[in-house]
This record gives C-alpha cells, sequence and structure tokens, in this order.
C-alpha cells in the first residue's frame, strides 16, 4: 500500500530526479509548483515501480492524484496506477487526476469505463518555443523589440544577470517595493504573491535556474524556473512596472541566459487574470497546454434509486426507518462482526446514535460508494448483502449477513446469488470479488457454490466471478 510523504524542502534532490527528466511539460509536474503552492495543495509523494507518485488534498476537490511520472526505462507506469487504484479503494474514494498529461487521457480513458471529465481554460499553460523568446526574432516580435530599446534608453545601465547568495538583501528590498506598487484586490492574486516570495528562497539550490534585472544596483525584476525535460517551467517573473519595458528585457534576458538546448518554455497559467492573460497572449505563444482533470467513477454513477431484487424465498431492497432496531442489532453482532471482517468501534467518530449505521448506509449510497441491500422474508428483515470496494474499473466486492436466528436456511446464499446477478448482469460490472476466513467454513461453502476461487493469503480466501 502506497504510504505518501508531505513535500518539504528536504525531498527536492529525490523529486528533481524524476522531474528533472519528466517529458510532461505541464507546470504542476516540477519541483518549483509543488514547493510554492504546497499551502494550497499540500502534496505529497510516494515511489512506486520505479515511478514518482504525488497526492494532492484541496479544500474544493478533495483527494487528486497526478499522473505517475516514471524513471526513464525503470518505471513501470500502469503498476503505479494499480498502487493508486489500490490506495482509493482502501480508502474509499474514487481515483481523481488533478492534471493529466494530453500524451495520457487515453490510456485513463481506457483504464475507467465511467470518468468525468473537466478542462478548465482558467488554468492552461502557456507555451513558446525557446528560440523566439530568446531572440524575439522576426516582425511578429517586433513590438516587443521596441519596448526593449526603449528600456535600454531609458536605462542603459541596467544589467541581466543571475542572482547570488549574496542578493538576498536586495531581493528583500525588492519585494517590499513590489507590495508597495501592488494593486490587485483578487484573493489568489495575493496568495500568488505571496508564494512565489517564499519559492525565491530557493534561489542558490542546484535545481533553481535565477535571474534579475539590476539597475544602479537596485533589483527591479526577479526571476526563477526549472528545467523539466526539454522545458523551463518558469514560476516566478516579477518587475516593478514603472519601469517601462523592464518585463519584455526580463523574459528575453531571462530565457537567452536559460533555454539553451531545450525546446519549449512555460510560462504556466494565468487563472482568468485578465492583464496576465493580454500579457502572456503579446509574447505569441505557440499553443496553450490544457489541464484535464479526471474523475474516475463506478457503475453506481448512473444508479438513482436501490432496485427491488426478487429470488424463490426472498427480496432485496433498501434499508427502510423500520429496519432500524433489527438493523442495528446485526451491525452490533460482535460474532457477525467477526466473520464480517469489521469493527464499526474503529471507524466511529462521536457518540453511536441509534441511527449511526443506518444513516452510513444511506450516506454510503449517496455518495455512491456502496448500495446496502435489505434482505427480506416474507416483509421481515433478515439480514443485509452489501456492494461495496468498487474500483472503478468494473469491480467491486459483495458480502452478506444475516441474522443468527435465520442463519442455517440458506438465505445467506440465496440472497448472495441474487445480488451477484445484479451486480453482473443488471448493474454492468465486470469482475465481482468476495473473500471469507479461512475457518468460515459456511461462507467458503456459499462461495464456491457460485464464484471461482481467486488465491488466499494468511487471513482470507478471495473468489471472484467473471463476466
Amino acid at each position: 500500500m502506497l504510504k505518501f510523504t508531505p513535500i518539504d524542502e528536504s525531498h527536492a534532490p529525490l523529486l528533481r530526479k524524476y522531474y528533472g527528466q519528466c517529458t510532461y511539460r505541464l507546470c504542476e509536474y516540477s519541483l518549483g509548483v509543488k514547493l510554492m503552492w504546497r499551502d494550497h495543495w499540500h502534496p505529497a509523494f510516494a515511489e512506486s515501480h520505479g515511478c514518482l507518485v504525488v497526492l494532492n488534498h484541496s479544500v474544493h476537490y478533495g483527494a487528486m492524484f497526478d499522473f505517475p511520472i516514471p524513471l526513464p526505462e525503470e518505471g513501470d507506469v500502469d503498476a503505479a496506477l494499480d498502487e493508486i487504484d489500490a490506495w482509493c479503494v482502501e480508502n474509499g474514494v474514487p481515483p481523481s487526476f488533478g492534471v493529466v498529461p494530453e500524451a495520457e487521457r487515453e490510456r485513463l480513458m481506457k483504464r475507467y469505463p465511467y470518468t468525468t471529465v473537466d478542462n478548465d481554460r482558467l488554468w492552461q499553460d502557456y507555451f513558446y518555443h525557446a528560440e523566439d523568446l530568446s531572440t524575439f526574432a522576426g516582425r511578429r516580435y517586433s513590438g516587443q523589440r521596441n519596448h526593449i530599446n526603449k528600456f535600454r534608453k531609458l536605462y542603459p545601465d541596467a544589467v541581466f544577470r543571475a542572482l547570488a547568495p549574496a542578493d538576498r538583501g536586495k531581493v528583500e528590498a525588492f519585494w517590499r517595493e513590489f507590495h508597495k506598487v501592488f494593486n490587485k484586490e483578487d484573493a489568489d492574486a495575493k496568495m500568488e504573491v505571496c508564494f512565489a516570495r517564499r519559492i525565491m528562497e530557493q534561489a542558490g539550490e542546484a535545481w533553481a535556474k535565477t535571474g534579475c534585472v539590476e539597475e544602479d544596483g537596485k533589483l527591479i525584476a526577479i526571476a526563477l524556473a526549472e528545467v523539466c525535460g526539454d522545458t523551463l517551467v518558469c514560476h516566478v517573473e516579477k518587475a516593478l512596472p514603472q519601469y517601462e519595458g523592464v518585463y519584455p528585457f526580463l523574459v528575453q534576458s531571462f530565457a537567452a541566459a536559460n533555454s539553451e538546448g531545450l525546446r519549449w518554455i512555460n510560462r504556466e497559467d494565468d487563472a482568468g487574470d485578465r492583464g496576465l492573460r493580454t500579457s502572456k497572449l503579446q509574447y505569441l505563444p505557440a499553443f496553450l497546454g490544457a489541464k484535464v482533470r479526471l474523475l474516475a467513477r463506478n457503475e453506481l454513477s448512473g444508479l438513482e434509486t436501490i432496485p427491488v431484487l426478487k429470488s424463490e424465498r426472498l427480496v432485496l431492497d433498501g434499508l427502510r426507518e423500520e429496519d432500524r432496531p433489527l438493523y442495528n442489532r446485526l451491525c452490533l453482532d460482535d460474532e457477525r462482526n467477526r466473520w464480517w471482517g469489521y469493527d464499526y468501534r474503529e471507524d466511529l467518530e462521536g457518540e453511536l446514535t441509534e441511527d449511526y449505521f443506518l444513516s452510513v448506509a444511506r450516506e454510503d449510497f449517496q455518495n455512491r460508494l456502496a448500495v446496502n441491500f435489505a434482505v427480506r422474508l416474507d416483509g421481515a428483515f433478515i439480514g443485509e448483502a452489501v456492494l461495496y470496494r468498487f474500483d472503478c474499473r468494473g469491480g467491486a466486492e459483495l458480502g452478506c449477513r444475516i441474522l443468527p436466528e435465520y442463519a442455517g436456511n440458506g438465505y445467506g446464499a440465496e440472497a448472495f446469488r441474487r445480488a451477484a446477478e445484479w451486480s453482473l448482469y443488471g448493474l454492468g460490472l465486470y469482475r465481482l470479488n468476495a473473500k471469507c476466513y479461512h475457518e468460515n467454513a459456511a461462507s467458503r461453502k456459499m462461495l464456491e457454490s457460485c464464484m471461482r476461487p481467486a488465491g488466499e493469503d494468511e487471513t482470507f480466501l478471495y473468489f471472484e466471478k467473471k463476466v
């Protein structure tokens, strides 16, 4: 099982092993973005099958993975995705990918039969040919050259150079003056400036490409980027706007100094800021890098209500208010729970109320995580069949438990078979899984009657049925 570690500066050498060779080009696949935005996205990482797996968290989107980054000729992306799927099943969340590289979208669409895709214009990265920004050659860049020529006339002593450790004081002085002239009221814009200020503290680290424009001993522009594959990813480009022409001068000088041998320069997204969008478009991007969010869904996503299923003696349907006393007794039966393989005490938060178990079952269906069928004999509640642990790839697990006074009459096996039939042929699953303890002879007999053995470990026997 994947175990994640929150990202901080100490992980830079390990993470750059992956990001430095990454071919995805989008800015989210860079160390700088992870460090710069870590208080917003709370990224954590794990290594799996020669791949870097990053898990991000946000208040709005919840848990979202980056697409695995493989080491060249070592990484097994499909195996890493299998680990992501297993983590999601164990944590009861669907696989969600925050930024899917264009070349990998089809792989995920084939992997997950049901998906929701969101392509947000506000977050598309601006990509430029490295040679274009390094030279501003040709008629189409005449405007930028004119701005640079004017800047040179106004500030003939201004120079571009890399930042040095001794510049820390000058950088702080730059930020103080920048905040005085910064006039945007947007909360995201203010947050970006604060994060940019923090990431500039990484100037001097081996991975960070830095630059500044200095005029009469004063910094009037600063920049920071990193190389990821064939792309220079620019994280910070800030200048004092009262120095006319300083931004084109910074863009060209920084590109010329840091993009040798590279194909692309990624100046990141505009976040819907009108001024930023106008500026980035004026530099004539070669294309906008789309950022697709992909949420894998399971077969329950198309199910509006819990159906009514009938077998020879039983009816399976949704839990009702009047089922609460018997359902509570079933859920609180420690002997039954021992074979069920679940102890509610491990997940219980707060007080155990009368409607706790019923509300959990209903919430699980509302979130399309599980279906809890009430098993009824002549209208009376006698147990439940639960379809859960959906892997969003056509598989789920089925379990069944019966109140002790109804045990030994084959009701569990009958309910299980009917729920299994509906799961495969009504709901449309490709694969149904089940398990039982080695010592649970009754469950083993039931599962062997309608499913194929699928392996075992020290604790469980595993079964499956495919269509």
